[in-house]
Order: structure tokens, then C-alpha cells, then sequence
């Protein structure tokens, strides 16, 4: 694809006002019949885009219409890998740039696996373009490129689905419809859980790129300039200019769930903070491997949030999420402790409701059909998941260091946060070692955030309010509201 040819591709979808042509109405989205083909581009092709390629291949008429990654030797395995997948039926373009295949105007839709700071420029390009968007999580990495997704989808109307495969889970759905209605009585805490072990990353010195990895492309939006072996393919995670460490990595997924089950009406959290460190590992590694995040909302209601990655004998791995209630009781694992009772009970729920099929089949069904209400997990709900964990995120940032000990936490009179944070800090002293002596938390702020505007009030809201968007490279920017 030509040069020119991109830019005019960026001049024409970042225009403020500028229209797509489209194959449905111009608020509706491409939307298909049937027994249309339904033809669909896979950006990034390492870890969960090969997930993503499955995903579409175990859906009827569904065509994987380009394959696209910046990196030549994981473009050109993932096209023979496929090619063998599909023989005679093997019909895609293996490409770098996603801008060429946002220009098809037969593509109906991108699904999106590349690293954190590559999805939501591609998810409001995409809805530009009139293509629908199966986004993986975080669907934004900060929250002012969160806000202008939602705006584009707004827009242009079509569907965007966020890489959330809990949203498609009709259990889960049932018991936050069941703690909704009052059948537990009032929730007060939501609390989620990523703690996977991992490991340190070491150092990588700053060295050229690969000659097979495109470098322009790679960093994209990403204000990075220099190169070093530890962001490519995975350990992006770790560094704030490309991933969202664990809390909004995997964490994502336990976020959404805990704020799923609040009230319905809640949108953000009007104040959050955060405490915790990079422990034992001694790499080049920024962001946390052990934080415990706390976000409350209007009405009262917290989220609490724990990441462990640290490994230690007898370590205890929890990707889950519980319950607790203003009586006392609590659902934990999968039962619930009446107030008082250390005996837990199973649960009897009905069913929630969910687009059926799974996350998969729910996505090509909402394009079909032309309705983005029928994601499981909206371009709204992403937005209020990822903006939960940016706060808490962009507290820690803020944040200064302290003594390692039980009372580094700043909870004020919260004795539930006190309580869950000296638990954490118990492990992380006797379980890893971490000693007394010597070794620091980083304890952030409390940071006031107004729902309404999406910016922060009150104390530290002019650091805060830096760390809501990040700068971007040039030809990469995020356009503002009314640019989309």
C-alpha cells in the first residue's frame, strides 16, 4: 500500500466531520443478512490473536480476510499456520500496516490483539472506516482515548465488543441481576482478584530492532523512541507507555465483573487510590507486580482490587472475584456466608441475560443483526471497567514512597480495606520475603474524579489530570471529540 495512500486515509478519518461510506446507513454500520459472508481482519497475531483466529474459525460464514502484524516472522508463521488450517478455502492477505485493510470496503469488521496502546486508535479508526470492532482488553489505555472510542461508536453506530468473555457467561450475569435486585441485600464491596505468578523480566539493553519487526508501526501512538528486547511480544505489559501492568492486563476481566455487579446506574468512581510496589524482582520492569486498589462511587459503593504476582512457596493463585454485603454476609468462591455463618451456601441462581453462543458468536451476531446492544460487554461497559483501573493505576503513578510495613495504608477509617491490605501485606512479608527493613511501598493518593467530565477535582487533580491522556507520535494521534 502506498504512503499516500495512508494518508489520505488518516486525512479523511480524522477530519472533523468527515464521512465514510458505509453499506447500512451511516449511523447503523455495515449490517448483513444471514447468510452474508462476514469478512474479518485479525490485527496482532501473537498470544490472544491466535485465540481470536479460532475464535472466528469456529463460526459459520466467517471469513478471515486479512492477517496483520508489523513483526514479518509472526505475520509469515501466522499465514502458513492458517493457510494450513484452511487449504483450498485459505483467502487472506497478510499485511503490516491496518490501515490497508480498514480501506477495503468489503472488510464488515477488525479484530484487535495488539498491545494495549494500539487499541483504541484502531477501534475509532475502525468505526470511522464503517467497520465493526472486536476489541481485546483494556479496550483504551488511558482514559481520554476510552472517552473518544465511545464517542466514535456513538457516531457511526456499529459494534463494538469488548475482549471481556465473562460478559458472556449467563451465570455470572444471573447473580449480579440477583445481588442487583436486592436478594443478598445491599452490596458494599465488589472485590477482584489478579494474582498469577509471573517472574522477572530482567534488563534488555537499548539496542536497534530487529530487521523484522516494522519499529514505526510497532510503537504506533506509543511516545517511545528507543528500542529494547523486552517489548517485544509480551513484556509491553510491564511498561507504562504500552501496557497497563496486571491490574488492567488481566485484571481487566476481574474489574469488569466487580463493577458489573454494582448498581446499574453507576458509571465511575468519584474517588480512587492505591498502594504497592515491584517486589524481589529488581528488573526494568515499571509497572506493580502487588497493589491493592480501591475505588468508591457515588453511592457509597467500593471496589476493591488485589494484584499478586509474585511467586513464593505455597502461593495462592486467585483470578476470581467476591461479594461482601452491608449485613455482613458475603459470596466467596462461589458461596454464601449468611451474616455471622462460616458455613457457606450454594447458590441458587437463575441464568442471566447474555447474548447467546459466547463471546464469539455474540459479536458476529450483533454485526448480522446490526445492533450494538447485543455485544456482551458494550463499548460503554469497556469504557467503565478500563477507566477503573486507569484511576487506580494513575494513583499509584502519583504516588511516594513509604516504609514497607502494616501501616503504610492510607484508609483512613475504611477497616475492610485496612483489613484485606494487611492480609496482602502479611504474604508479601512472610510469603516472599519482602523485609521490613529497608523496603518501600508506593502509596498514591486519593484522587477525586467527577463522572460527568472524566477529569479529576479537588487535591493532585493537576498531576491527575496529566495522566489522562498521553501524548501520541506523529501520524498516530487520537483525534479529539470533534474530530471523529
Amino acid at each position: 500500500m502506498a504512503n499516500v495512500s495512508r494518508r489520505k486515509f488518516l486525512k479523511n478519518t480524522t477530519a472533523a466531520g468527515a464521512s465514510v461510506l458505509l453499506t447500512g446507513t451511516r449511523a447503523s454500520g455495515k449490517i448483513l443478512g444471514a447468510n452474508d459472508r462476514l469478512r474479518i481482519a485479525v490485527a496482532g497475531l501473537n498470544g490472544r490473536g491466535q485465540s481470536h483466529l479460532s475464535g472466528w474459525l469456529g463460526q459459520d460464514n466467517v471469513e478471515i480476510a486479512y492477517l496483520i502484524d508489523p513483526d514479518q516472522k509472526v505475520l509469515a508463521a501466522a499465514m502458513n499456520g492458517l493457510q494450513g488450517r484452511l487449504k483450498d478455502d485459505f483467502k487472506a492477505k497478510g499485511i503490516a500496516d491496518v490501515r490497508e485493510a480498514l480501506e477495503d470496503k468489503n472488510l464488515d469488521a477488525i479484530s484487535v490483539a495488539t498491545p494495549n496502546h494500539w487499541h483504541s486508535l484502531i477501534t475509532i479508526w475502525a468505526a470511522q472506516a464503517g467497520k465493526h470492532v472486536y476489541v481485546e482488553k483494556p479496550m483504551s489505555h488511558d482514559v481520554g482515548e476510552g472517552r473518544i472510542a465511545v464517542e466514535a461508536q456513538k457516531k457511526y453506530g456499529v459494534v463494538i465488543q469488548h475482549g471481556t468473555q465473562s460478559r458472556s457467561d449467563a451465570k455470572i450475569a444471573g447473580l449480579h441481576e440477583a445481588i442487583q435486585s436486592g436478594q443478598f441485600g445491599p452490596l458494599k464491596i465488589s472485590y477482584g482478584y489478579c494474582c498469577k505468578q509471573r517472574d522477572s523480566i530482567g534488563f534488555k539493553p537499548i539496542s536497534d530492532p530487529p530487521e523484522n519487526l516494522d519499529w514505526n508501526l510497532w510503537r504506533g501512538p506509543a511516545a517511545i523512541d528507543e528500542f529494547h528486547g523486552n517489548y517485544v511480544h509480551y513484556n509491553w505489559h510491564w511498561f507504562w507507555k504500552t501496557g497497563n501492568g496486571d491490574l488492567n492486563n488481566q485484571g481487566t476481566h476481574q474489574l469488569d465483573i466487580a463493577r458489573w455487579a454494582l448498581d446499574k446506574e453507576l458509571t465511575h468512581p468519584v474517588r480512587a487510590m492505591a498502594i504497592g510496589g515491584r517486589f524481589a524482582w529488581n528488573d526494568q520492569g515499571e509497572t506493580p507486580n502487588t497493589m491493592m486498589g480501591i475505588a468508591e462511587y457515588p453511592n457509597g459503593q467500593q471496589v476493591f482490587f488485589n494484584v499478586r504476582n509474585v511467586d513464593y512457596k505455597g502461593y495462592e493463585r486467585q483470578v476470581e472475584n467476591e461479594y461482601y454485603f452491608e449485613d455482613g454476609g458475603k459470596i466467596v468462591r462461589g458461596l454464601y456466608y449468611p451474616t455471622g455463618s462460616s458455613e457457606g451456601e450454594k447458590l441458587n441462581i437463575k441464568p442471566g441475560k447474555v447474548t447467546p453462543g459466547g463471546n464469539w458468536a455474540a459479536f458476529i451476531t450483533a454485526c448480522r443483526e446490526g445492533k450494538p446492544e447485543l455485544a456482551n460487554g458494550n463499548v460503554h461497559d469497556a469504557h467503565y471497567g478500563c477507566v477503573l483501573g486507569h484511576l487506580m493505576n494513575n494513583s499509584y503513578r502519583l504516588g511516594e514512597k513509604v516504609p514497607f510495613n502494616s501501616k503504610a495504608g492510607r484508609f483512613g477509617d475504611n477497616k475492610e480495606a485496612a483489613e484485606h491490605f494487611l492480609k496482602l501485606h502479611e504474604l508479601m512479608r512472610d510469603g516472599v520475603g519482602v523485609p521490613e527493613d529497608g523496603a518501600e511501598y508506593t502509596v498514591g493518593p486519593w484522587l477525586t474524579f467527577d463522572p460527568e467530565t472524566e477529569t479529576h477535582t479537588g487535591d493532585f487533580a493537576k498531576e491527575a489530570n496529566q495522566l489522562l491522556k498521553d501524548p501520541n507520535r506523529s501520524g498516530f494521534e487520537i483525534p479529539t471529540v470533534d474530530q471523529v
